[in-house]
């Protein structure tokens, strides 16, 4: 059973940082996809972050250039350090992987159970 588990939210003030981690568990075969998504109270889900197993990387307009994401493939870990963080980045952030399990070599898409962001201002 394939799991994805996010850590590293949290309350910052507006200007601060924060570095969120996601570890993908069980009988992984491959990792495609990783990324992040977020949720703000009354929005839909959208993508902040991807990046694919070549480590060629996608990023919402609203976040480049304060937002890095990366990856240990071996690992099958995916990071997002946060930067200059702002208060519309509140919102619950959503670890996403395309995996293929070990079990049946099958792609589907996973995610975690999400951890809370809130930037005051």
């Amino acid at each position: 059973q394939v799991q994805l588990v996010e850590s590293g939210g949290g309350l910052v003030q507006a200007g601060g940082s924060l570095r969120l981690s996601c570890a993908a568990s069980g009988r992984i075969f491959r990792t495609n996809v990783m990324g992040w998504y977020r949720q703000a109270p009354g929005k839909q889900r959208e993508l902040v972050a991807g990046i694919t197993s070549e480590r060629s990387t996608d990023y919402a307009d609203t976040v480049k250039g304060r937002f890095t994401i990366s990856r240990d493939t071996a690992k099958n870990t995916v990071d997002l350090q946060m930067n200059n963080l702002k208060p519309e980045d509140t919102g619950v952030y959503y670890c996403y992987g395309k995996l293929a399990s070990a079990t049946n070599l099958r792609t589907a898409d996973y995610w975690g159970q999400g951890t809370q962001v809130t930037v005051s201002s």
